[in-house]
């Protein structure tokens, strides 16, 4: 039995890529402190611009290990997120990361599990993700094929989302300049990901790998998301067989459930969010 006030740990990990230098996948597991057997364990995906450290994510990885769970949150190779884990220092990360490398860091962190002694159940793993990074682990498990569950937050339905004007002057000028509201920089976007989503289109379908899936997803989403419409939450729903997904709406709730950075309390909706999650995980892991 596990309770809100035991005891944590957490390891820092950095993975890397022989054929691609300076590509780095870094990473907090979080886990109970005294754990005398491997436990299940869950991926978590940040979104577009995000980061493991931003607002709700260390609350999320901190209740996932209370509830007895391995909490594994990554920065992705190309989140733009430095050493710190939380500031913006690797432009060029942020610059050459494409839709299919997310994919790939998402195995990447996987195999990693397979190979380490971090007390992970790997036959017992799930993935949760927010925004984009709901539909990079739809895709990444629907590739799989053997994770027990997946959870998406506020997750898209679509990889290319940006309007035609946008993508024809990023083809143009081969890059594109993305601002950060949160800290007043612009992000430069190599045209590279704009190929990639054309290119491999078929592969980075989000909605065509939901109705290809088998494993159990539960699908977060607020009925007033400013970023992501529910609108699309409701379109991965019907993209599911009958009995694969379960869609949870949240009324009132935007593409956040509430939280800002820094969060210094939990928002209702996101407290909603939170248990709907842990009931769904605490079913399917255990």
């Amino acid at each position: 039995m596990y309770s809100s006030d035991m005891d944590l740990c957490t390891q820092h990990f950095e993975l890397t890529y022989e054929d691609d230098a300076g590509r780095i996948v870094r990473g907090v597991v979080t886990r109970p402190a005294e754990q005398s057997a491997d436990l299940p364990g869950v991926i978590v995906v940040h979104g577009f611009k995000g980061f493991l450290r931003w607002g709700f994510f260390p609350e999320l990885q901190s209740r996932l290990a209370q509830a007895g769970l391995v909490s594994i949150a990554v920065n992705l190779s190309g989140s733009g997120v430095g050493e710190d884990l939380e500031s913006f220092t690797d432009d060029e990360g942020f610059f050459t990361s494409t839709p299919s490398k997310d994919v790939e860091d998402v195995a990447c962190v996987r195999s990693f599990l397979a190979a380490s002694d971090l007390g992970v159940d790997t036959s017992r793993l799930a993935l949760l993700g927010h925004s984009r990074g709901g539909g990079t682990a739809l895709l990444q498990a629907e590739e799989a094929g053997d994770y027990a569950a997946v959870v998406t937050w506020a997750a898209v339905s679509r990889t290319l989302r940006f309007p035609e004007e946008t993508i024809a002057t990023w083809r143009a000028q081969g890059a594109l300049e993305i601002p950060n509201a949160r800290t007043g920089g612009i992000h430069r976007l190599s045209s590279a990901w704009l190929f990639d989503a054309e290119d491999n289109a078929a592969a980075l379908d989000i909605r065509a790998a939901c109705a290809r899936s088998s494993t159990p997803t539960l699908l977060v989403h607020g009925t007033e998301d400013e970023a992501v419409p529910f609108e699309e939450a409701l379109l991965l729903e019907a993209s599911f067989a009958p009995g694969t997904a379960t869609l949870h709406g949240i009324e009132g709730a935007g593409h956040t459930f509430g939280a800002v950075h820094p969060m210094c309390a939990t928002p209702s909706h996101l407290e909603r969010a939170f248990g709907v999650t842990l009931g769904f995980l605490a079913e399917r892991l255990r």
